[in-house]
């Protein structure tokens, strides 16, 4: 076997590539037109610098009020595509909710190494901490949410040390959302993603966050689309168990979104009075 009962390439990339028998280009083009529309509505600080390289960029949508809780979003795009510019249509539910966001672009796979990817959205969150008071925001209210890939560096932000590593308290991150995330990493070595991501051994373990102490004590959502894969179901659940036991008394939900598949779950960021709003309200509660 391959990766747990899977035996084949074919059996692991019809559990892990949710876009077989959509349209990519039909997708990203209302992705694109929506974040376009939401970035010409609302004020924005465009692809601020949070680090020294060109894709260490962040658009920030201010709410209009100061000292506003600050939300931070990772996208998707299996750390091989996109940017934080298709995502922009994330923000205008929350910050008509009062709610500051932040939209975060890093490097992708193969350009840099997986473990550079992840040390990016570990600095970007570092970085809006450290300038929250000059970008407006309440740097003891930052929640994250993160879709697919996304969903996964939610995870490595909540295993990370932020005390010991960056200088930061370890309860920074108030709440985390994660949405569709993989939080194992052991098929994709053999999947239709390895040319791209040029996994290693090491960085299976070192990057899983199934395989990671978590370090934030915030309470944490975990959620996917009834209509996914069903691995997709099977990750979130394993995840959810695994910091259940290994944080005991930690705050973790896991549960599917009846009806929806890995792409439709976006729109619970764009309804009024979404899950998703409402969920990242409850953390600053």
């Amino acid at each position: 076997m391959l990766y747990r009962d899977f035996a084949t390439q074919e059996q692991i990339d019809a559990q892990y590539d949710p876009m077989r028998g959509r349209d990519r280009a039909a997708l990203l083009a209302d992705w694109q037109t929506r974040s376009a529309a939401t970035r010409s509505r609302l004020m924005v600080r465009e692809d601020l610098a949070y680090g020294p390289s060109l894709a260490e960029r962040l658009d920030l949508f201010p709410a209009q009020k100061a000292n506003a809780p600050l939300h931070v979003f990772f996208h998707g795009g299996y750390w091989r595509s996109l940017s934080h510019k298709e995502f922009s249509f994330v923000a205008e539910r929350l910050v008509e909710a009062g709610i500051s966001v932040a939209v975060v672009n890093y490097a992708l796979c193969p350009s840099v190494p997986f473990s550079e990817l992840v040390r990016q959205c570990q600095a970007s969150l570092a970085w809006l901490y450290r300038h929250a008071d000059e970008l407006g925001a309440d740097a003891r209210r930052i929640t994250v949410s993160g879709h697919s890939a996304g969903g996964h560096l939610c995870g490595m932000l909540i295993a990370t040390d932020w005390e010991g590593v960056f200088g930061l308290p370890n309860d920074l991150i108030k709440g985390a959302l994660a949405i569709s995330g993989l939080f194992d990493l052991r098929p994709f070595p053999y999947s239709w993603l390895q040319p791209s991501l040029q996994l290693t051994g090491r960085e299976v373990t070192d990057y899983s966050p199934l395989f990671l102490p978590p370090r934030v004590s915030a309470p944490v959502i975990l959620t996917a689309g009834s209509e996914e894969p069903s691995e997709f179901e099977r990750q979130m659940n394993t995840y959810a168990e695994h910091l259940r036991v290994r944080a005991y008394g930690l705050a973790v939900e896991a549960s599917l979104k009846e009806g929806d598949d890995h792409f439709s779950i976006l729109e619970h960021y764009v309804r009024s009075n979404g899950d998703f709003i409402t969920a990242i309200e409850r953390f600053n509660d």
